[in-house]
């Protein structure tokens, strides 16, 4: 995003070619086994950042405020291209999952009895790196950079708390994610603050009452274990 700033084109733009071309570069690291998949994340994002700081402050009349919304977000940024985008990218998903759920959780969660069965797992991880970074870009208007793996993360973590099979967490995560998103830009716009911010605010404060619940009733079930052993 950066160096497209610089040159005046589009930064979303910049974050799409960059944000694939590292997603499908860490996957092909990790299935050559040259660098761990969370250390290759870690060092595409600070040598990212430095780079797009760099050429930002480089570009003659920037002001802090210019990329103020790609950094934090802000829902007033967010074009008709952008909601027919992630709108289809929305149904391809569903259709994904309902077309090829075994096959994607075989190679997530066992990936050497995915190769032995025939399943194209080199295929499916590339096309699953490729969506992630086509996700994060097409969400960068609306929550910015430095929030969106707050957003991806949160809400499947809040829904584990409740449950532990992936087949309740996913749905319970999409439900989560979906009305902290609505509550977020409903405060962002009351506010009068970035949409962002807003919806980590509300997504944490999900987090927080559903595990402080959670704590609750598994005291009162030790209390109620106690009672009957004495």
């Amino acid at each position: 995003m950066g160096i497209a700033f610089y040159y005046g084109a589009d930064p979303i733009l910049g974050a799409t070619v960059f944000a694939i071309a590292s997603a499908l570069g860490i996957e092909w690291s990790n299935s050559r086994s040259k660098i761990r998949p969370d250390s290759a994340i870690g060092m595409v994002w600070s040598i990212g950042m430095a780079i797009g700081a760099f050429f930002i402050a480089l570009r003659p009349g920037y002001t802090s405020g210019d990329m103020a919304n790609f950094l934090f977000g802000s829902i007033l940024t967010v074009t008709k291209g952008d909601i027919i985008a992630l709108t289809v990218l929305s149904i391809v998903l569903i259709l994904g999952t309902l077309l090829w759920h075994r096959p994607i959780m075989f190679t997530a969660f066992d990936h050497n009895f995915a190769k032995a069965s025939g399943i194209p797992v080199k295929l499916i991880n590339y096309t699953m790196a490729f969506i992630t970074a086509t996700t994060i870009v097409l969400s960068i208007r609306t929550m910015g950079i430095v929030l969106l793996i707050s957003l991806l993360t949160m809400p499947v973590v809040t829904a584990n708390i409740v449950y532990k099979e992936y087949k309740r967490i996913a749905p319970l995560a999409i439900v989560i994610a979906v009305v902290g998103g609505v509550a977020g830009i409903a405060l962002s716009y009351y506010a009068e603050v970035p949409s962002g911010p807003a919806i980590i605010f509300t997504l944490t404060l999900a987090f927080l009452t559903i595990k402080l619940l959670s704590l609750s009733v598994k005291h009162s079930k030790l209390r109620r274990e106690r009672v009957v052993k004495l």
